[in-house]
């Protein structure tokens, strides 16, 4: 949900009900109903629950979420992350063409690509942006 959407993200999970274990984990790793990215993804490889459940039960807890690994939202200035200056390399290049459809790729793939060049998520992301990728959909339910 967008920023002004803040404080109704439960909304978007009618009829779900917080899990106990999971809002411990969550509220222990916040600060101030802020929680960031990796550390929701900590939280699910912990539990072993997947990432989107940690996502939902951020959402019912009406918290938000930060500091996208991709540079996508979630940062205190209102700003993306991305480097707009990114030379992209190569095998980004192809892969991100490869693993694109219509013009858009999951975070999830995003973060495979990283994952097989052993490069950064961020720089991943940048390329997306300058290539007019459109990162979609996210694995914490985000967008």
């Amino acid at each position: 949900m967008a920023h002004e959407d803040k404080g109704h993200y439960a909304a978007k999970h009618k009829g779900r009900q917080i899990n106990e274990t999971i809002a411990k984990e969550i509220q222990a790793l916040s600060d101030d109903n802020i929680i960031k990215c990796a550390r929701v993804h900590g939280i699910g490889k912990q539990l072993n629950i997947a990432p989107s459940e940690i996502g939902v039960q951020t959402d019912l807890l009406e918290y938000r979420i930060a500091d996208c690994q991709l540079g996508l939202f979630g940062y205190s200035d209102g700003k993306k992350r991305f480097d707009p200056d990114i030379e992209i390399a190569p095998d980004i290049n192809e892969l991100l063409d490869k693993k694109s459809k219509n013009g858009r790729i999951s975070c999830l793939e995003c973060w495979n690509i990283a994952k097989k060049l052993k490069i950064k998520r961020l720089v991943v992301g940048s390329a997306c942006e300058k290539k007019n990728i459109r990162i979609k959909p996210c694995q914490l339910g985000a967008f």
